[in-house]
């Protein structure tokens, strides 16, 4: 039984891209498939496709390297985690590597990048930092 399928996922992608492998498969869920959107939009993976299968469906996600071959996703951290909520009101959102990373955050407009979230005037809980 998984406790938290937003770290599983994470460490999925971590260990895929340590090894640049080009697609990683998991379960799929709203929650994943909105993260990995959300990477998708700020350009650190290729595409995700979601794959319907019986009896529950998948996630494909296709990751992303420089041309030379260097990691796009240099590190990918869960922040909120089941037992230590963490939250951030618009004001608490601060950019993260001046700009070069995203924080990833779930509000009541649904799973946005800190500078959409920013953008839209909306705070929430803090899933992931990625840089």
């Amino acid at each position: 039984m998984m406790t938290d399928p937003i770290a599983d996922m994470l460490t999925r992608i971590r260990n895929a891209n340590s090894i640049r492998a080009k697609n990683v498969a998991m379960p799929a869920s709203r929650m994943r498939v909105g993260i990995a959107e959300v990477l998708k939009k700020e350009g650190f993976i290729k595409s995700y496709e979601v794959i319907e299968k019986k009896p529950s469906s998948e996630l494909l996600v296709t990751l992303k390297y420089g041309q030379d071959g260097e990691y796009v996703i240099r590190e990918i951290d869960r922040i909120s985690k089941p037992g230590r909520r963490v939250y951030a009101g618009v004001g608490e959102l601060k950019p993260v590597l001046r700009g070069q990373g995203i924080q990833i955050v779930s509000t009541p407009k649904g799973i946005l990048s800190d500078r959409i979230a920013r953008e839209l005037r909306v705070g929430g809980e803090v899933l992931c930092k990625v840089i």
